[in-house]
């Protein structure tokens, strides 16, 4: 492990890892989203608007866990001045911006709803 500490040696990891992840990801988030949106039934008082909460709360959790250790990276590189702590808040931005629009969309949009407008 402390051999990943080295910049070079842990962007050749992560280059020769990324491919397999985004596939894992892209396949759990897709059969995550189908299960949510399509397979789990309608709620006694809210209907068919309740699925709208199986995207909005996990992009909001998400979206702050982001922002956290994008503050935690900083934090790390303002006192150690490591240079992977840059790398890695750079992409925590990235992140937190993608999942906080669905966030507040569905937020949005269950607001809509409930409030029948």
């Amino acid at each position: 492990m402390p051999r990943l500490a080295n910049p070079s040696q842990f962007m050749k990891l992560s280059a020769a890892l990324m491919p397999w992840c985004a596939a894992a990801a892209a396949l759990f988030l897709g059969a995550g989203l189908y299960m949510a949106l399509f397979v789990a039934p309608p709620d006694y008082q809210q209907g068919e608007s309740v699925r709208i909460m199986y995207v909005h709360v996990p992009a909001a959790w998400l979206a702050s866990l982001a922002y956290a250790l994008m503050a935690g990276a900083s934090a790390v590189g303002l006192i150690w001045r490591h240079p992977l702590a840059h790398v890695a808040a750079e992409g925590r931005i990235k992140q937190g911006e993608l999942l906080v629009i669905p966030a507040l969309g569905a937020g949005l949009t269950w607001g809509a709803c409930i409030l029948r407008w």
